[in-house]
């Protein structure tokens, strides 16, 4: 299940940025969705998840900033990113979960300067 991710960037400190992920099969649709990312030196740390009944949770550094969503007719999740902070700067990656099957992207980079 290849997972294609778009829409990292560098941006100042109040900004924002929307990122995508893409999957062309069915599966996409039935199956939950993450964006988690990773700093240099972090771990990789869960930033958001949409379930299939969309459903959403976030991490407690990015409630009410960042919102999860999607569009399962064009098989898309989408991560809104408001009001960034220096400490958003990571690599961010989108994860797919379905039963036992689970897929990773190739990650976009997001930073944010002050």
């Amino acid at each position: 299940v290849k997972l294609v991710e778009s829409g990292g960037g560098s941006v100042q400190a109040g900004g924002s940025l929307r990122l995508s992920c893409g999957n062309s099969e069915s599966i996409f649709a039935l199956s939950n969705i993450s964006w988690y990312r990773q700093a240099p030196g972090r771990q990789r740390e869960l930033v958001a998840t949409i379930t299939t009944d969309r459903s959403t949770n976030y991490a407690e550094s990015v409630k009410g900033r960042f919102s999860i969503s999607r569009d399962n007719t064009h098989n898309m999740v989408y991560l809104q990113m408001n009001n960034l902070k220096p400490d958003d700067t990571a690599v961010y990656y989108c994860n797919l979960r379905f039963g036992t099957v689970g897929s990773w992207g190739q990650g976009t980079q997001v930073t944010v300067s002050s």
